[in-house]
């Protein structure tokens, strides 16, 4: 049995404690009656940072106790630690006096099973993986400067305001439409869904569709793990960005949706970008700009400067007195060339007037011969029977001719 703490005398004056005293006393009451105690429950909000340490907490149906596996613990253990996992434990509990709180402090670990929700959240993400809703080629790219942008979330959360924080240092001049609807209980998941499908009907559409909320345990977040919202955020048309819970939670809409973002936060930063990195931007590349005509310029200088230092430019009567130059010599050659080809013609003529000579009737007839032909007619009289007596002939001499009258004809 839990020892009671002492009675306060009704008769003296009241005299407080500080905080320190009587959490200092809880303190020894909790864990000098709970140094051995055994609970089973399902693991949720299971975290294991750099430290090593195992942070949880174990619930049921009706309560949740915090819970820690120190590492020397956690090293030992030969199972796979996570979220849904039913479990027994052996521990003893512990009070934190700066949070005023206790946990339990597990030294001996048992698995018993899935827990429903999680076994439930598996077998939606096997069936719905196995329709293709998380294939990553339907995923569609965010715009580089979005203008207008749809937030379906709590209205009254930390997550709107920690959003619209992020969007207004980071870029100005951004349409938000907000899409107010329950994030958690029971409906939740419809009004998400319906939310999301309304976003997708606007006329000018919407650049980009943020559907989030804060973090929380598996059962806060089971909305975003439903099969309405899966299939809307799957099926939107306008990109969308799932911004559920802190980094430690995955649910079924991280999956489905186009982005994931860790938290709303970062869904701000995934969304737009920083006007100070895009003046940067714009600032170095009017600096790559300015270099580059700058290099540009100098270069096209240099190309005529050397351009106009050639001869060509420098001294441009020195071609055209080359080719005169060239001009001349050329017609000399030609003169000499027509010179030496009439020459050669001269003695081919030469040649071919003593061959013609030899061959030439006129030279028979300069050696005492003659021809003689028909007066009338100038047929060539080659015999004695062409002629007749009386008949008019002329005979060519080397020098001359005679006409005469064949008195007679001797054809011997």
């Amino acid at each position: 049995m839990p020892a009671s703490l002492p009675a306060a005398d009704a008769s003296s004056p009241p005299q407080a404690q500080t905080v320190t005293q009587l959490t200092t006393r809880l303190k020894g009451v909790v864990e000098n009656n709970f140094s051995d105690v055994w609970v089973a429950g399902e693991i949720s909000n299971f975290s294991r940072p750099q430290s090593g340490h195992c942070y949880l907490t174990l619930k049921d149906d009706n309560a949740q106790l915090r819970a820690v596996i120190w590492r020397g613990t956690a090293s030992r253990l030969k199972f796979d630690v996570h979220d849904g996992l039913e479990v027994v434990c052996r521990g003893r509990l512990d009070v934190y006096p700066p949070r005023g709180s206790y946990q339990l402090v597990i030294e001996q670990l048992q698995p018993q099973g899935i827990g429903a929700l999680e076994l439930a959240l598996r077998k939606l993400r096997e069936k719905l993986g196995r329709e293709g809703l998380f294939d990553a080629e339907n995923k569609q790219p965010l715009p580089t400067f979005p203008r207008r942008i749809g937030v379906v979330t709590s209205p009254t959360g930390a997550a709107i305001r920690d959003f619209l924080e992020v969007l207004r240092r980071r870029w100005q001049g951004v349409e938000v439409l907000i899409f107010p609807v329950r994030v958690q209980g029971e409906g939740s998941a419809n009004e998400i869904s319906a939310a999301i499908q309304n976003a997708n009907t606007l006329d000018p559409p919407l650049d980009v569709l943020v559907v989030g909320r804060g973090g929380g345990s598996l059962e806060d977040l089971w909305a975003f793990n439903e099969e309405p919202v899966i299939r809307a955020i799957a099926a939107s048309h306008v990109p969308t960005v799932s911004a559920v819970g802190h980094e430690i939670d995955v649910t079924l809409a991280d999956l489905a949706a186009d982005v994931r973002a860790l938290t709303p936060s970062e869904a701000a930063e995934r969304v737009v970008p920083s006007s100070q990195d895009v003046a940067e931007n714009i600032r170095n590349l009017r600096a790559r700009l300015q270099n580059a005509l700058v290099a540009r310029v100098a270069n096209l200088r240099g190309r005529i400067d050397a351009i106009a230092s050639r001869p060509t430019f420098a001294r441009p009567m020195d071609g055209i007195h080359l080719l005169s130059r060239r001009a001349d010599e050329l017609v000399t050659r030609l003169h000499g060339a027509i010179g030496i080809q009439i020459k050669d013609q001269q003695s081919r003529l030469a040649a071919i007037s003593g061959k013609l000579e030899t061959l030439s009737p006129l030279g028979v007839l300069g050696r005492g011969y003659s021809l003689t032909h028909d007066h009338s007619s100038g047929k060539l009289i080659t015999a004695a029977s062409q002629v007749t007596e009386g008949q008019q002939i002329t005979t060519k001499l080397a020098q001359g001719s005679v006409v005469s009258t064949v008195d007679k004809v001797n054809p011997k």
